[in-house]
């Protein structure tokens, strides 16, 4: 057994640069370790194979080369890189109890967390124009929403996360961290990773705010101006058929839009002194594994292409 507290004491006492961490990881859930080890374990393993379905399907199935699907794509490789950089090490907390990683390996854990989570903000954005060039100006949506468009845009916005993450992870590193390396979570997130340093994180704690205007703000705001546009067209639609099926061909995106931000939100906007660690950790969970699980459930459900597209594969399958 490892005495935590003698751990703690002498972790504190020693003010030279920390080389690695302590995660406590899902600690203190008891005898419950072991099912919730299996039940994350479970939901990582449908989350992988559930967003590979969707990408492999979209890539051999010539019906859904659309923009839309496209996108749906690089979202779905977004949640593959977001989830795997959390969930192995975090089953790895549940299974020893307390993990230790090497402090390089927490800021890399963070760096490829930052891209994922930034990334995925900016793609659910392109695909909100794309929704409101369909339904809002659709005799303009072919000229614009080209194959060659579509590629530019989602390469500018894995290229501006990779940028504006690198820029902020290495102001980060540049911080003197002296201890203690005690981590109350299952991951290096921003707020316990900054609490580690022993520098005034004033500028850049105000670095990291201006730079999330670009990735998280602005999308948001388009996000929700779109979506203000497309409604106000659906409602100017006369034929119930023709709305219900305008509202149905953005309904999983909205959807997935509301579960995304509304997590990270209410995470990152409540001041980290008024959440506990145990609610910390629980809405953590919601955005780090639960969107990556339900994002591809949400559109393999409510989306007939994809429906079709699955069962053709499986009935090719089944000739073999």
């Amino acid at each position: 057994m490892i005495c935590f507290h003698c751990l703690k004491v002498k972790l504190e006492s020693n003010s030279s640069p920390i080389t690695s961490v302590l995660l406590l990881g899902f600690s203190d859930i008891g005898r419950f370790r072991l099912i919730f080890f299996t039940l994350l374990l479970v939901i990582y393993g449908v989350a992988v194979c559930g967003n590979l379905l969707i990408i492999t399907l979209v890539s051999t199935t010539k019906n859904l080369h659309t923009p839309m699907y496209f996108f749906l794509t690089h979202l779905s490789i977004s949640d593959i890189m977001l989830i795997t950089d959390i969930v192995p090490n975090a089953l790895y907390c549940l299974l020893v109890g307390v993990g230790v990683m090497c402090f390089r390996c927490c800021i890399v854990q963070y760096y490829f967390f930052a891209i994922a989570l930034c990334s995925e903000c900016l793609l659910l954005a392109i695909m909100s124009f794309d929704r409101y060039l369909a339904i809002c100006s659709p005799l303009r949506y072919t000229s614009i929403m080209k194959m060659v468009f579509c590629q530019n845009i989602s390469f500018l916005s894995w290229i501006l996360s990779f940028l504006l993450v690198s820029v902020e992870t290495v102001t980060i590193h540049m911080l003197d961290f002296c201890g203690p390396n005690i981590i109350h979570h299952y991951f290096c997130d921003l707020s316990p990773l900054i609490q580690l340093s022993c520098s005034d994180t004033s500028m850049v704690q105000l670095e990291i705010t201006l730079l999330s205007i670009p990735v998280v703000v602005l999308p948001f705001i388009f996000i929700t101006s779109t979506y203000i546009c497309i409604i106000y067209s659906i409602l100017r639609i006369q034929s119930h058929t023709r709305r219900q099926k305008a509202f149905s061909t953005c309904s999983s995106h909205l959807t997935v839009v509301s579960i995304f931000y509304g997590t990270l939100s209410s995470t990152y906007s409540v001041p980290t002194k008024v959440q506990t660690l145990k609610l910390s950790k629980v809405l953590s969970l919601l955005y780090t594994v639960g969107t990556p699980l339900l994002n591809p459930i949400i559109y393999s459900l409510r989306n007939k292409d994809i429906k079709q597209a699955f069962t053709k594969s499986i009935h090719r399958l089944s000739l073999f």
